[in-house]
């Protein structure tokens, strides 16, 4: 009994085959190759070519106007925003990329409405937020956080918050 090869010569560029005369025949496809994966916290729809994005693409080899362009229109919708991506390249120079929600920190400083943390948390409180917009919060960061519902959602939010010296009333 004679081995068959392979039918298709496209699909031998990242395939391969194995097998006995007795065996079915084992056809193996493996997936681009990563080369890296590029974490940033991005302003939506602002990414450009400046650092800290051109370097960071750059070094890799990827198209970073490519990049600008397609996060700018795949955020465009959430202005203002700060959006953190993930970005893996592979090692034909492709790339793709995931867009998480934005950080509590930032959102718990929306809502407060300040500029920055307390230094020291426990003695300063610098804001407040009520527990509607925790709530919020906690809905909208639910499917990036180790939680399986909105109530531990709002714990882990919660507790950045106290971190940054934010009362919740």
């Amino acid at each position: 009994m004679a081995t068959r090869s392979l039918a298709s010569s496209a699909a031998s560029a990242r395939c391969s085959a194995r097998g006995t005369a007795r065996s079915r025949r084992v056809v193996t496809c493996m997936a681009k190759k990563v080369t890296g994966v590029i974490k940033l916290a991005i302003e939506a729809g602002k990414a450009s070519p400046a650092p800290p994005i051109g370097p960071a693409l750059g070094s890799k080899g990827v198209n970073i106007m490519g990049f600008c362009k397609e996060y700018n229109a795949a955020t465009a919708q959430q202005a203002g925003m700060v959006i953190p991506v993930e970005i893996t390249v592979y090692e034909d120079r492709s790339f793709t990329f995931v867009t998480k929600t934005p950080p509590a920190s930032f959102l718990i400083k929306k809502a407060a409405g300040i500029a920055k943390g307390s230094g020291d948390p426990q003695v300063t409180k610098v804001g407040s937020i009520t527990t509607e917009q925790l709530r919020e919060m906690a809905t909208l960061k639910l499917p990036d956080l180790n939680a399986n519902d909105v109530e531990a959602a709002m714990a882990i939010i919660g507790g950045t918050a106290r971190n940054m010296g934010v009362e919740i009333e």
